[in-house]
């Protein structure tokens, strides 16, 4: 299953994987105001084997085949690591 991955040009680490031969402007109005300008960020060929970094590649398959895209949101745990950082250590880094 080939598809395309987009990068939200308005939610960090918000991503659309779409149905090779969908357009953007195919998808529902409300997630396309909400997400903004898309940017490709790649390609891929999807098989149950296929590792994801964030995702189950069984249910982006199944939702790639039942409505042409998977919306993949932002983890829901701080990447940044910056909340486990004692309250000094991130006023200093946000200055």
């Amino acid at each position: 299953m080939k598809c395309s991955v987009l990068r939200s040009g308005k939610k960090d680490f918000t991503y659309i994987y779409l149905l090779e031969g969908l357009e953007f402007g195919e998808l529902p109005i409300a997630l396309r105001k909400v997400f903004g300008i898309p940017e490709v960020v790649m390609t891929l060929r999807l098989t149950p084997k296929s590792k994801l970094a964030l995702e189950d590649v069984n249910q982006v398959m199944k939702n790639l085949a039942k409505h042409g895209y998977h919306l993949q949101m932002p983890p829901q745990k701080d990447t940044t690591g910056l909340l486990d950082l004692p309250f000094t250590a991130k006023r200093s880094l946000l200055k």
